[in-house]
């Protein structure tokens, strides 16, 4: 399984979601996590970037909301306890196994 961790530089959050898929996947050697510098408004474009941080497992959006746009902007994940700007932990472990995001 391949996940990417899309962020761009500035990001109070993208940090925050690698700490916890390095938490999900600890001692899965089936997982291999890189991260995706988006730089550009060009860049968020052509990969179809819908704000930082973006996960991506094996090239899908588990947390997609067909209504976000695409650029260089912050994004903001429904978590239990309200927006946040990460996933927490079990909706990650849920969207790695394959079982959809929504919790």
């Amino acid at each position: 399984m391949e996940i990417t961790l899309q962020y761009f530089d500035g990001c109070p959050n993208w940090e925050a979601l690698d700490q916890r898929l390095a938490q999900v996947v600890d001692g899965r050697s089936d997982v291999r996590i890189t991260h995706q510098r988006v730089e550009t408004a060009e860049d968020a474009v052509r990969l179809g970037f819908h704000g930082s941080p973006t996960v991506l497992v094996d090239g899908v959006d588990p947390f997609a909301d067909e209504h976000a746009t695409v650029g260089l902007a912050c994004r903001v994940f429904r978590t239990p306890a309200g927006l946040a700007g990460s996933p927490t932990v079990d909706q990650l472990r849920v969207a790695i196994s394959g079982q959809g995001s929504e919790v």
